[in-house]
């Protein structure tokens, strides 16, 4: 059972590691065995021991390919790509900021497909098998007030990862979105420190409570490893019960 979920002898490239879900990811992933890398825009908010990690902006194709070439240079083959970085500015929708806008989709949606196609390219001319995970979130399934290019943006990548599942799928190459609810994070930290929006969202689940970052650890382990070896092309959602509950 252990082999089962072992990363051993793979290696992973991690967007968005350096707080929140991220941190707990890439520190899961390194703990499962795998050689992780990081890229994020921010250096981390705590260190990443025995983590490669590289400053980066992700809508940045030619600096995103440099750091990936540089890593292939030195021998690392990634097997497994995680899709975790994201953006999100809230605004009503009939005045929303094109800017806003224009920044969301391309960190949420397009350097998405963007990363994908550059590992998924690679998986294809080396004839390797891979694991590629979209974050994703309640946010693509269900709809939420005063946030549309996030939403929106969401939405595209789920849609983006069964495409890729279906087109890839003859190679080896696996790709499923990891859908998180309401997490304990700097990103959601206006929700949560606002006692009454903390307790609503609480409500809604069938747990009564926010998700802890490491709670997203197990899944995402289970999706990169063999332990999920004939799942592709669909939503893994850890969200306490949210988008189940009726009453």
């Amino acid at each position: 059972m252990t082999d089962l979920f072992s990363l051993r002898g793979k290696s992973a490239l991690l967007t968005g590691g350096s707080r929140g879900i991220g941190h707990e990811m890439a520190c899961g992933l390194r703990d499962a065995g795998a050689l992780v890398h990081v890229l994020d825009c921010a250096d981390p908010s705590e260190p990443l021991e025995a983590i490669s990690f590289n400053k980066a902006d992700i809508t940045k194709s030619d600096e995103v390919e440099r750091i990936i070439s540089e890593a292939e240079a030195d021998g690392v083959v990634f097997d497994i790509l995680v899709n975790n970085a994201g953006v999100t500015f809230s605004d009503e929708s009939q005045t929303y900021p094109d800017e806003f806008w224009v920044k969301t989709l391309e960190v949420n949606l397009t350097s998405v497909f963007r990363l994908c196609q550059r590992i998924g390219l690679k998986l294809i001319a080396d004839g390797r098998s891979g694991s590629i995970i979209n974050v994703t979130s309640i946010g693509a399934l269900q709809g939420f007030p005063m946030n549309p290019a996030y939403g929106s943006a969401k939405g595209g990548v789920r849609q983006l990862t069964k495409a890729l599942a279906c087109e890839w799928g003859q190679y080896g190459i696996r790709v499923n979105c990891l859908a998180p609810g309401y997490t304990r994070t700097p990103m959601n930290a206006k929700s949560w420190h606002n006692a009454e929006l903390q307790k609503q969202r609480a409500d809604r689940t069938m747990l009564s409570r926010w998700a802890e970052p490491d709670e997203m650890v197990g899944p995402l382990v289970f999706l990169a490893s063999d332990a999920s070896s004939y799942m592709t092309g669909a939503d893994l959602v850890v969200d306490g019960g949210w988008t189940s509950k009726g009453l």
